[in-house]
C-alpha cells in the first residue's frame, strides 16, 4: 500500500490523473491488490475506502500493530529487512496520529503531507 500510494503521490506532481496512473498499473507489472482493490485514492475503485473518506476496512491502527509484530521477529531473528522495517515505522506513525481512524489506505495522505512537491489542495490542507 505504501508504495502504490507513493506512486500516486508522485503521478499526481507530474500532472497525472489519478485514473490515468490506475489504467496504466493495474494493467501492467503495477497490478496488485492494493491497486485494484483497496485504491488509495478516490474514483478508480468505487469499493474502495477512498471513496468513503478512508472509514476502516482495516484500521491503520490494526495495520501498525501487524507491522509491529513483523518488525518484532525480524529483529529477534536477526533478519536484515529495511522495507519492512521502514512500514513499520510509517504505520506506527500514521496510526498514532491523523490515521488513527481511517482505513490503513489512507497512508497515502500521509505522504502527500510529507511530500514536498505537492499543492495544498493534494494534501488536504489550505494556506
Amino acid at each position: 500500500m505504501i508504495a502504490v500510494s507513493e506512486a500516486f503521490v508522485l503521478a499526481e506532481s507530474l500532472g497525472l490523473s489519478d485514473q490515468a496512473l490506475y489504467d496504466v498499473a493495474s494493467a501492467a507489472s503495477g497490478q496488485c491488490w492494493a491497486l485494484t482493490v483497496n485504491c488509495p485514492v478516490p474514483g478508480p475503485v468505487p469499493t474502495s475506502p477512498a471513496n468513503r473518506d478512508y472509514r476502516p476496512g482495516f484500521a491503520a491502527p490494526l495495520m501498525a500493530k501487524d507491522l509491529g509484530l513483523a518488525a518484532n521477529a525480524l529483529r529477534a531473528g536477526g533478519i536484515d529487512a529495511e522495507l519492512g522495517l521502514r512500514a513499520a515505522e510509517l504505520y506506527a506513525r500514521f496510526a498514532e496520529g491523523s490515521g488513527a481512524d481511517q482505513d490503513f489506505s489512507g497512508i497515502v495522505r500521509a505522504i502527500r503531507a510529507a511530500s514536498s512537491n505537492t499543492t495544498d489542495a493534494q494534501k488536504g490542507t489550505t494556506t
